[in-house]
């Protein structure tokens, strides 16, 4: 019997036309090759050991430093909850990926990779926040009363949830090509709005030690946002529009786990590297140097 006959038994996304009482689960479908799988679900167990406290950290400084916060602020904040949503999910998918075939999960798992689908959407959002900064300041500034950014962050929460139903509903045909379009779109856009960042801020003062701070923030952020594209979205962007170069089997069974697994645990590596570059107060520290100095500041 053909069993890989349909998109949906693929790993991160399987459609509930082929999940039922009786069929196989995606362990046991990839069981000749479950490494990938395995790699998969380690990372997403990374994410909600690691992620969870992350984010929420992310949220507790953004909140402590409202009164020196970013203009971008308002995107972290927002990516930082849809991220913690995400993190959740482990437990049920190690359930319904190794021993469960019913049908039911499926819809909660797909919600769920549907609003972390669109996580790239607010990291676009922060791309041309830090973009509008650096080439155009002017515009920038008279822009800076952040209204446009809340109504912005409200269209980008419309789209991921009717996006995140959408995909629940899995009644939509070749559903999964909106999610490579989407997914290339976000890609090419970033790498747009950094490498023309990086390029202004290169031709702003070359040999000088100082930089403006608003620059110097968005220096920063750029590379908080380089190590993410390259990182946790080229594998999926290099590898998916080529999928018919691959067999079936290898890539429902490799491709798609790994590509998926890179995109997941960007829900960690995110939060982890915007703490990176904030000092973190003593309260969180083992050994505080200093009781006097356990404040939260924005470096730039």
């Amino acid at each position: 019997m053909e069993i890989f006959n349909s998109s949906i038994l693929y790993i991160h996304k399987p459609s509930n036309s082929n999940i039922g009482a009786g069929d196989l689960t995606p362990y046991e479908i990839c069981k000749d090759m479950p490494a990938a799988l395995i790699f998969y679900l380690i990372l997403q167990f990374i994410n909600l050991f690691l992620g969870i406290p992350a984010n929420l950290m992310v949220l507790w400084l953004l909140h402590k430093n409202k009164g020196d916060s970013s203009t971008s602020d308002i995107f972290i904040l927002h990516l930082a909850v849809l991220d913690t949503f995400f993190c959740l999910i482990p437990p049920l998918e190690f359930a319904n990926k190794v021993f469960l075939t019913i049908s039911s999960t499926w819809y909660v798992l797909r919600f769920f990779y549907g609003v972390k689908d669109s996580s790239p959407l607010f990291l676009s959002c922060i791309c041309l926040d830090r973009y509008m900064a650096v080439l155009h300041p002017i515009t920038f500034t008279e822009l800076k009363d952040r209204s446009h950014r809340t109504v912005c962050t409200a269209v980008v929460w419309l789209f991921t949830l009717a996006y995140a139903v959408a995909k629940c509903v899995d009644n939509i045909p070749n559903f999964e090509k909106a999610f490579v379009v989407m997914l290339l779109s976000a890609f090419a856009f970033m790498l747009f709005c950094n490498v023309a960042i990086l390029h202004a801020l290169r031709q702003s003062g070359p040999g000088r030690d100082e930089m403006h701070p608003v620059k110097k923030r968005a220096f920063k952020m750029v590379l908080i946002i380089l190590a993410i594209i390259v990182f946790n979205y080229f594998p999926s962007v290099a590898l998916f529009p080529f999928q018919e170069r691959f067999s079936q089997d290898e890539f429902v069974c490799f491709v798609y786990p790994i590509a998926f697994a890179f995109l997941d645990i960007s829900s960690s590596i995110q939060p982890i590297l915007y703490l990176s570059r904030e000092k973190i107060p003593d309260v969180f520290c083992c050994c505080p140097k200093d009781q006097g100095s356990g404040n939260a500041t924005n470096p730039s």
